[in-house]
């Protein structure tokens, strides 16, 4: 089995670039990157047949444009660069009596990534 997913047109042998899906309540094609994963309703074009695809009368052709698949937007690394920055910052010793809302969970112990928590009423 390819892991390299082909274009869906019959004879076609080409690599997909895009997937193209309908959304008949819209009268809608709708032509973007290629997806993930193969879906079922969902159909893999090449190139070739990206450029060439037509809709039927009375249907609109979006196309989403996407320069580069594996670059990051730069808004997508300074989120990431903020969540970064944000969690190493050190927080501040708490006086567990006085300011501990109504409702709150406490840690009161760990084990790797998980959190043991005790519901304060």
């Amino acid at each position: 089995m390819s892991l390299l997913r082909r274009c869906s047109r019959t004879a076609c042998g080409r690599p997909a670039t895009t997937t193209l899906t309908y959304v008949y309540a819209d009268q809608t094609a709708v032509l973007g990157p290629l997806a993930t994963y193969a879906e079922p309703h969902a159909y893999d074009l090449c190139e070739v047949h990206s450029e060439r695809l037509s809709a039927p009368r009375g249907w609109e052709v979006l196309r989403l444009v996407q320069d580069d698949p594996h670059a990051h937007s730069s808004d997508d690394l300074l989120a990431l660069a903020d969540a970064v920055r944000e969690a190493a910052q050190p927080r501040p010793p708490r006086d567990d009596a006085t300011e501990r809302a109504p409702y709150e969970m406490r840690e009161v112990g760990r084990k790797g990534h998980l959190r043991v928590l005790r519901s304060e009423d």
